[in-house]
């Protein structure tokens, strides 16, 4: 296992990549500033499956969003993926398939669409300044336009919507859940807790300061070696939600995993911990109505 040095990812540089490992990122699909020489990533088909790009009504513009959903006919439970600071590459439509083998209608916003495609980039500072400008109100509108669009849809269950994210995508999820009313339960993967997109709350709070606000459960993931969040925020998250009476939420730690342990095409991959977090996030789903 690499060890990180950048909370959220690697350059191409910190791996020594070769020219044939960045064909590969890149014809993949995959984000380039973070791809391992050593990756090789889950594939998941689309057998029994629709997929394919749709446009969200967000308040400012048209968005698109990658779908993928059950091709069985019916209403099926929702979840809403949102992604990391690379933003809707192969890494993230893989993972909506994987929720849509499982049985949901699975749709990724691509929240940075109007700054361009950040998986094609290699300089990091670049790729971070241009996740700092999607604010807030902005990260917020864009999700609720992709909960307005599953109301819309036959095949979506509007009572059984979930949210999941990962990195950037897992303090968002935190976010959202104390401030859209329309999810039963969120999932949290080693998203910051006192810091990352908070700073750019229009309240300044960040998801700690949220905890008593939570209109839904959220089950958080985290790493033990996250050279980006201290155990001492996943304590402090504890404590949070403990004071303000919120029993449904909780936070698991796994011994020896790095920040982005899900992510299989990222040096930092841990296939036990993501194979068990997966898991736990099912079963957390489940067990909230989703």
């Amino acid at each position: 296992m690499v060890t990180l040095t950048r909370p959220d990812g690697t350059r191409p540089e910190d791996l020594h990549l070769s020219r044939r490992g960045l064909t590969l990122a890149l014809t993949g699909g995959y984000a380039v500033a973070a791809w391992s020489a050593q990756a090789q990533p889950v594939k998941t088909d689309e057998a029994g499956l629709v997929t394919g790009m749709v446009e969200l009504a967000s308040p400012d513009r048209a968005l698109p969003a990658y779908v993928a959903r059950p091709a069985k006919a019916g209403r099926h439970p929702a979840v809403v993926v949102v992604s990391e600071i690379f933003g809707l590459h192969e890494y993230i439509r893989d993972t909506c398939r994987r929720l849509a083998k499982a049985g949901y209608v699975a749709i990724a916003p691509d929240y940075f669409a109007r700054v361009g495609d950040l998986s094609s980039k290699t300089d990091f500072q670049e790729i971070l300044r241009l996740v700092a400008t999607a604010n807030d109100r902005q990260v917020t509108g864009d999700t609720a336009a992709a909960v307005a669009f599953l109301k819309g849809q036959p095949f979506a269950d509007a009572k059984r919507i979930a949210v999941t994210g990962f990195c950037w995508g897992g303090n968002v999820v935190w976010e959202t859940c104390a401030r859209l009313p329309d999810f039963k339960a969120g999932v949290a993967w080693y998203g910051r807790l006192a810091g990352g997109h908070a700073a750019n709350d229009a309240e300044g709070k960040t998801p700690i300061e949220l905890a008593a606000d939570l209109k839904a459960p959220v089950l958080g993931l985290y790493a033990e070696k996250d050279n980006g969040i201290p155990l001492a925020d996943v304590e402090k998250m504890k404590a949070a939600l403990a004071a303000a009476g919120k029993t449904g939420s909780s936070l698991v730690v796994y011994p020896g995993a790095q920040h982005g342990f899900h992510a299989d095409y990222r040096p930092s991959y841990s296939k036990e911990a993501a194979e068990d977090g997966w898991n736990k996030m099912l079963a957390f789903f489940r067990q909230h109505g989703v």
